[in-house]
C-alpha cells in the first residue's frame, strides 16, 4: 500500500476535514486519491464525507470497514460491546481495497496517536504495521504547542517518517497563540506546517505533501 497515515493530537481536530480535502485536490490534479478511516467509533458520519469526496466511487462501507457503535476509544467501545478489537476483519479489508484500487491511499487514524485500540496496541502500533509516513493533524490555537510536540516525539520513536503538521484554524479564534504557534511548531519539530485556515474548501498542495505521494 502506497500512500500517508493521517492522524490527530486529539479527537475532533479536523482530520476528516484535511482528508477530505485532501483527496478531492489529489483527485482534480488527476492523482486517484483513495480516502480510508478504517476504524470509527459512533456514527458513520465520517466516512460519508470522505465517500462524497470521491464522489461515491468509494463507498462508506469500504472507507470505514471497522465502525463500532459507542463513540469512545476502539478499546473503550469494544469494552462495552463485550467483545475484542476487530484486527482479522480490519486486515482482511484493508488488504482487499489495496488489491482494488491503484491509490495511494490517505488513511486516515481514529481519534489521536496513542488513542487504545486494544489492551496492548494503540493507533501508533497499527500505523507502525501499516508502514506508511505520517502526517499530524492539530488545532491551531492556544494547547496546540504541547499536544503537537508531544505527538511528533511518540511518532519519532516508533520510528515512523514525519512529512509535515497541519494546523486547522477553523474554530479557533485569531489570537496571538494561533499567530505564533505556526512559526514555533515549524522551528521546534524542524517539519514544514500547512495552515488550514477557516472554512478552506480547496487545497493548495504542498512540495512536501505532493512529492511524497
Amino acid at each position: 500500500m502506497k500512500g500517508v497515515f493521517i492522524t490527530g493530537t486529539d479527537t475532533g481536530v479536523g482530520k476528516t476535514y484535511f482528508t477530505a480535502l485532501l483527496t478531492r485536490s489529489l483527485r482534480k490534479q488527476g492523482i486517484p486519491a483513495i480516502p480510508l478511516k478504517p476504524i470509527s467509533s459512533g456514527d458513520r458520519e465520517d466516512s460519508i464525507r470522505l465517500s462524497e469526496a470521491t464522489r461515491g466511487e468509494v463507498s462508506p462501507a469500504e472507507i470505514n470497514p471497522v465502525r463500532l457503535s459507542i463513540p469512545l476509544s476502539p478499546y473503550a467501545a469494544c469494552m462495552l460491546e463485550g467483545r475484542p478489537f476487530p484486527w482479522g476483519i480490519l486486515r482482511e479489508k484493508i488488504q482487499k481495497i489495496a488489491a482494488a484500487y491503484p491509490g495511494p491511499f490517505l488513511v486516515e487514524g481514529a481519534g489521536g496517536w496513542r488513542t487504545p485500540l486494544d489492551p496492548t496496541h494503540s493507533i501508533r502500533e497499527w500505523a507502525q504495521e501499516l508502514a506508511l509516513p505520517v502526517i499530524v493533524v492539530a488545532r491551531a490555537g492556544l494547547g496546540t504547542l504541547n499536544h503537537t510536540l508531544l505527538t511528533i516525539d511518540s511518532i519519532r520513536q516508533s520510528g515512523l517518517p514525519i512529512l509535515g503538521i497541519v494546523l486547522n484554524e477553523n474554530g479557533t479564534p485569531t489570537d496571538d497563540a494561533t499567530r505564533t504557534n505556526p512559526a514555533l511548531i515549524a522551528e521546534l519539530t524542524q517539519k514544514p506546517v500547512l495552515i488550514l485556515e477557516e472554512g478552506a474548501t480547496g487545497l493548495q498542495i504542498p512540495d512536501w505533501l505532493g512529492f511524497s505521494i
